[in-house]
Order: structure tokens, then sequence, then C-alpha cells
């Protein structure tokens, strides 16, 4: 792999109570391990060379465990937040300069199995027929979580997280792409969310789409904390 992968880790995890009370959401155990390294070693093995990690509420402490990352065979930056919170496209604009003209996108509370690789191959391609965007989906069918995307002929035809409607089927599998200058359709120092981003691509028709098979896990919610808790045990 030859692009960078930014892992949005700043959020409060207000969700999972005390458990996040002085320990980072991306910290928290998973099987013997920090959570974060489990993403961290899933992008090692896909080929994954640099990692920016956009982080906020105690993300010194992030960065205190995992240094520079040379023990996964990884190199570490990070994008702290400012004293004004932006959202999550917020915080990926501020990362930027570390983060170069096209980079991957990881919700920093999902464990994925898939081929990164695959996915970047994916996006650099469908850069030269001037797509500035990919997401990953997954047939979901309101399994996991409420279907938000309507994907039909390998194209995304909308994509919308506040107002799914009956006909979508698949879901944003939190593994995604973007070029630099899909951010300059917003201005710098206002807030703005990544899915407003997506959204925006979507409509003008410059976002691709890349279908995986396999569930995704989380551990935003005590329930979904519990479920990858007891995959990653499942696999000793």
């Amino acid at each position: 792999m030859t692009l960078p992968v930014a892992i949005l880790a700043g959020g409060l995890a207000t969700r999972l109570g005390p458990l996040v009370a002085e320990t980072p959401k991306a910290l928290i155990d998973v099987a013997g391990r920090p959570f974060i390294e489990h993403q961290l070693l899933w992008l090692a093995r896909c080929g994954a060379t640099r990692v920016v990690l956009c982080v906020g509420y105690l993300g010194e402490k992030i960065q205190a465990a995992l240094g520079d990352g040379s023990r996964f065979g990884i190199q570490l930056q990070y994008a702290f937040d400012g004293p004004k919170l932006l959202g999550t496209g917020g915080a990926l604009r501020r990362a930027r300069p570390s983060l170069g003209a096209r980079f991957l996108i990881l919700y920093g509370d999902s464990y994925l199995d898939c081929d990164c690789a695959a996915v970047e191959k994916s996006f650099l391609e469908s850069g030269q027929i001037g797509k500035m965007g990919l997401m990953t989906v997954l047939q979901n069918d309101k399994r996991w979580d409420t279907s938000n995307v309507l994907f039909e002929n390998g194209q995304i035809v909308r994509y919308d997280k506040r107002n799914p409607s009956a006909e979508m089927r698949h879901i944003d599998y939190g593994l995604g792409a973007l070029a630099a200058e899909a951010f300059d359709a917003y201005p710098d120092g206002g807030i703005v969310d990544l899915a407003t981003i997506y959204e925006g691509l979507v409509e003008r028709k410059q976002m691709a789409g890349f279908e995986v098979t396999k569930r995704f896990y989380e551990i935003g919610s005590p329930g979904g904390l519990e479920e990858t808790r007891r995959y990653f045990h499942g696999k000793g």
C-alpha cells in the first residue's frame, strides 16, 4: 500500500459511560490488548506503512501508549483536535498536511476484515475517471445497524445517515478514501462531518463504491464492545 491511513480516534465515546472516564475509547481492552492495536495489526497485514491518528479526548494517552508505531511496522503520526471541535470532517481537514493528496479513512471504533490494499487500488483507479472519494459498503439488510446506502449495479446511488429510506439495503462499512480536493467545497474553520462530505460526493457522482462481504465489529456501544470482545476471544 502506498497511501496513508487516517484513523478518526478523537470522539468522546459518551455511550460507554464510566469505561472512558479516564481511558480513551481507542485504548479500551479487547482480548488482552488496546482496541487500536488490533486495528494497527490489521493495517500492517494489509501492507499499510503510515497511519495518521486524529485524536482529541485523552489523545496524549494514545500517543504515550503507541509511540511512533515502530513495533507494529507502521509510522505513526498524530493530529490533535484544536480548541474548537470541528467534527470528523474538520479533524481530517486539520490533518491534511500529514495526509497529502489522497488517503484512506478508518473509524476509530470499527474493526474490519477486508482487503485494504484492494480498496486502495480501486480508489486510485476511480480517480482516473473523476472520483474524489470511495466508500466501502456491506449488504446489511438492517442486521447490524440501520442500512443507509442505496447501492445498485456497483454504484452508490444515495447515502443518507439521517434519513435512510426503505429501499436501502447496504451500509457504510467504515473504510473510505478521499482526495484532498473533496474539502474545497467547505470553508476552513467550519464544522463539518465526514458523512456530509460523503453525501455531497454521492450527489455530485464523485463517489466510487466498493462492496465487501464480511461483517464489521464496533466498540462504540456497550453491546458492540462485548460482541467484539467475544469475536477476538474466539480467534484465540
